[in-house]
């Protein structure tokens, strides 16, 4: 079976760096052909760091970390720091990255590959999706190069940055505004599935066991990544909200989907970032993603822990 081409954009934060670790394991069947970083958990140049950092932990440093963009469309940049006091890779020291920082720009590396590309390049969308509308408002024509975008975002019920806004889309709105509806092969990862994949300690055992330095990285950072949405929600462990997206392009089994209508509100100051979720099309039009309905939490554990106990082999 041929690698799957994946480009992986992200603002690493510990879901990020967790769903890195997965995407570039040993044992799996994908091809990173680039990572791309974009202000969101921390501000750009740690996101751009913390990716690098990852990078080498994993001991895959060919795909190569290219920097994107600083702030959103057109608000001011709210991160998971300011709010939470998140610094990113909390609670894990790793030394300063030695892999160099490609060039270009994220968003010339997006147009370029894409365009170059013969359609089979799928994108894990992990953060704010800054980098991915610039590029779409940039060159149009890419939209039709994309084979699949699997997109952490969104909340169907809750928000967790406001009541009605998951963070990412929150954080730049009008970039998840242009990208759902760009005509692009969409699967929407939303909290209601992520909040139900909580790494509780039954469920990281299995890790903590294996004694290597890539799962005690793992631990290292969930066990500080914790004690937040514990304390917020009631959870048992923090939800793993990003690697769910890795996992959806590496085993999709393990999720159902529905064909549904989404867009997102980019004027009201109440509900700012909320995901619109129009099941039964009363507002009449087409389903323009699938949304994930369903998730196997039990499998989606089962093949993290595989994906980190490949790097002891």
């Amino acid at each position: 079976m041929m690698a799957q081409k994946l480009i992986i954009d992200c603002d690493p934060g510990t879901d990020d760096a967790i769903a890195l670790l997965m995407a570039l394991a040993p044992f799996t069947q994908v091809q990173v052909l680039g990572i791309t970083t974009v202000a969101g958990n921390v501000s750009l140049d740690l996101t751009t760091a913390n990716a690098r950092r990852i990078c080498e932990l994993a001991g895959q440093t060919q795909a190569g970390v290219y920097a994107g963009c600083p702030r959103p469309l057109l608000r001011p940049l709210i991160t998971a720091e300011t709010v939470h006091g998140k610094t990113g890779l909390d609670g894990v020291t790793l030394p300063y990255p030695q892999m160099p920082l490609q060039s270009p720009h994220a968003v010339p590396f997006l147009i370029d590959t894409l365009m170059q590309s013969a359609g089979d390049i799928r994108i894990a969308a992990l953060a704010p999706l800054t980098n991915l509308a610039v590029a779409l408002i940039q060159q149009p024509a890419i939209a039709q190069k994309i084979s699949q975008l699997v997109i952490m975002g969104g909340a169907i019920t809750q928000g967790n940055i406001t009541p009605s806004a998951e963070f990412n889309f929150y954080v730049d709105p009008h970039a998840a505004h242009v990208v759902l509806h760009a005509g692009i092969p969409i699967t929407l990862v939303t909290l209601d599935i992520t909040h139900q994949a909580i790494a509780t300690p039954e469920r990281l055992a299995p890790i903590r066991q294996q004694n290597t330095a890539v799962s005690q990285v793992v631990i290292d950072l969930l066990t500080h990544y914790s004690r937040h949405d514990m304390a917020i929600y009631g959870f048992a462990g923090a939800p793993l909200h990003d690697p769910c997206v890795i996992a959806y392009l590496m085993e999709p089994s393990l999720f159902t989907t529905q064909p549904v209508a989404v867009t997102v509100e980019t004027t009201s100051e109440l509900t700012l970032g909320r995901s619109v979720v129009d099941r039964w099309q009363v507002m009449g039009a087409a389903p323009n993603l699938n949304l994930v309905e369903t998730i196997d939490v039990e499998g989606f554990y089962h093949l993290l822990t595989r994906a980190i106990a490949s790097y002891a082999s």
